[in-house]
């Protein structure tokens, strides 16, 4: 039942009419008893600032931002949290009843949720990690991996320069290294994190050698469409830890949710199960 009180959040991006996003909120709302609500905002153009700016003053609480709408969505903001600054982007705006916009990034703990769920024996602290890319996604990885405790990020990108600016910009544990020395990185890596597009349905094949990673190293990219990309599925035909983007995409909620409606999701809910059942209709 909607009301007059019912607080309003929602995901915009483009696309974003086949987000999971409001099954996960809604599923949370509904089990928790929350008057509240969470819908997609789809943009076809180029209407972001018009869409974000015109919610100032609160009568929708806040915005989920995907791609490719997450630098500017930092830049809009009238405040931002550290991470989301480290970030270079921000995937949460909160919106205040005193028209001011907080910046928030959720993603790098969504990454760090779904480590602990699918690989509860990796120790952030305990070796190096490679991240694959060097966009918005690879730079909010590897500043929640430095903010984390990782003693060194690897960021392997075709592009050198764009390696070497986020390692510029997250500090001295950051290095920065062509694709022809993955081999180099991945040599000791203890986790290996795919930001890339590679492994979405019809952008190609990933060719990295995740042969050359000692048997503990725990893998994970963040596309979820599908569950288990060619990445993954060579990784588990390695024999190692795999850790998929669906888990990812759940843990950045949460904190979302408790940004838009104030409190912890319900943790008795198989939210993933929803999302599963979504991923194959």
């Amino acid at each position: 039942m909607i009301t007059g009180k019912t607080v309003v959040a929602g995901v915009t991006g483009r696309p974003v009419t086949h987000s999971l996003s409001p099954i996960l909120h809604n599923a949370w709302l509904a089990a928790a008893g929350i008057d509240g609500v969470y819908v997609a905002f789809p943009l076809e153009g180029d209407g972001f600032e018009a869409l974000a700016g015109g919610l100032r003053g609160g009568v929708v609480r806040g915005l989920n931002v995907t791609l490719p709408f997450k630098e500017r969505a930092l830049a809009l903001a009238d405040d931002a949290t550290d991470i989301a600054r480290l970030s270079g982007a921000a995937n949460v705006l909160v919106f205040g009843a005193d028209g001011r916009i907080l910046a928030d990034n959720t993603d790098g703990a969504g990454l760090l949720w779904a480590f602990r769920s699918q690989a509860p024996d990796w120790n952030v602290a305990s070796g190096p990690a490679v991240v694959l890319g060097a966009g918005g996604a690879a730079r909010g990885a590897v500043a929640a991996l430095v903010a984390a405790g990782a003693p060194r990020v690897s960021v392997v990108n075709r592009t050198l320069a764009r390696a070497e600016a986020i390692a510029d910009a997250l500090g001295d544990r950051v290095v920065a290294l062509p694709l022809d020395r993955a081999r180099d990185a991945l040599s000791d890596a203890t986790a290996v994190i795919n930001a890339t597009s590679a492994g979405l349905s019809g952008q190609g094949k990933l060719d990295v050698p995740l042969e050359a990673t000692p048997a503990a190293t725990v893998v994970m990219d963040m596309v979820y469409k599908p569950l288990e990309t060619p990445f993954l599925a060579q990784a588990r035909a390695l024999g190692r830890t795999t850790v998929d983007g669906l888990e990812m995409l759940i843990g950045q909620a949460v904190p979302s949710f408790e940004h838009f409606f104030g409190q912890r999701p319900p943790t008795d809910l198989d939210v993933r199960g929803l999302a599963l059942k979504a991923l194959k209709s």
